[in-house]
């Protein structure tokens, strides 16, 4: 059920429709392909923005309207449009992609999910790996063709490609620009799995809804500290998510680790790994 009590954020390149806490956020360009140009940029910036402070968004749904996920930067207007700008303008208009594409969303309050729903090219890796998780449909489109235009996968695509990819798979589809489905993808892992087409909101809702029945606090405390401790050493990692657990306890409101304790010791109603300590908040 849609909530429309409160206004939308975004609206022309980027819409937004909540369904009983997932807000599903969608690139809105479908005649490019939802290829990103720096209007889209600056309007995702916003959405993100206003998403992660309103409460109708407990998950964040990225796809794309029609049938593409999205096609990448906008060859004229992301590159050749704005090639003649002054230096310092034409680096805010890239801090504005980099910004939202892997800063914000990577770090998002609440769990991400990209859906892949058709064409994924070049500069949407970026999105697509910054997201926490990810749902391909089976014949989606992946391809790093940059290689076939004189350029590289610039920004942060090599290093989005890179953290989820071996090096082998990468190199061959980075040097040929050859593209792959979404079963090829999950089997790389650059997706968590690939659907079938016909059940791939369904599968992305079914996500969600798993992901939002867990403890927000710890949920995104669980993954800061993966994000982080990934490029650490042991030691330094030990530290860091020692210091982590101790913060995340700190900021939960609804007091899971005591509750989950108190149902599991106490009162034998919660059974670790068949499914979420009872809730008694939404904090």
């Amino acid at each position: 059920m849609n909530d429309t009590t409160k206004s939308l954020p975004g609206g022309k390149y980027v819409l937004v429709e909540f369904e009983d806490g997932i807000a599903w956020v969608m690139f809105n360009r479908p005649e490019k392909r939802n290829a990103m140009s720096p209007a889209l940029n600056d309007e995702m910036r916003q959405v993100l923005a206003a998403l992660e402070t309103d409460e109708r968004c407990r998950c964040l749904v990225l796809t794309g309207v029609g049938e593409s996920f999205s096609a990448g930067m906008d060859l004229k207007e992301y590159f050749r449009d704005i090639e003649h700008l002054p230096r310092p303008e034409l680096l805010q208009i890239r801090r504005a992609a980099y910004q939202w594409q892997w800063r914000h969303l990577q770090h998002f309050y609440r769990p991400t999910v990209a859906m892949v729903n058709g064409w994924c090219f070049g500069g949407a890796f970026t999105p697509l790996v910054s997201c926490d998780l990810s749902i391909a449909a089976e014949d989606a489109v992946f391809g790093l063709s940059e290689i076939n235009w004189g350029i590289i996968p610039a920004g942060n695509v090599t290093r989005a490609v890179a953290a989820k990819m071996r090096q082998s798979d990468a190199l061959y589809y980075i040097m040929t620009g050859q593209t792959f489905d979404g079963r090829k993808a999950a089997q790389m892992g650059l997706v968590n799995e690939a659907v079938p087409r016909d059940r791939l909101r369904d599968r992305v809702r079914e996500l969600a809804r798993d992901l939002m029945s867990k403890n927000p606090t710890m949920l995104h405390a669980a993954k800061e500290a993966y994000r982080a401790a990934v490029t650490m050493d042991w030691d330094t990692a030990e530290d860091y998510i020692n210091a982590k657990v101790e913060q995340a306890h700190f900021a939960d409101r609804e007091h899971g680790m005591q509750q989950g304790i108190h149902q599991f010791l106490d009162e034998k109603s919660f059974k670790p790994g068949l499914g979420t300590y009872r809730r008694d908040s939404d904090a």
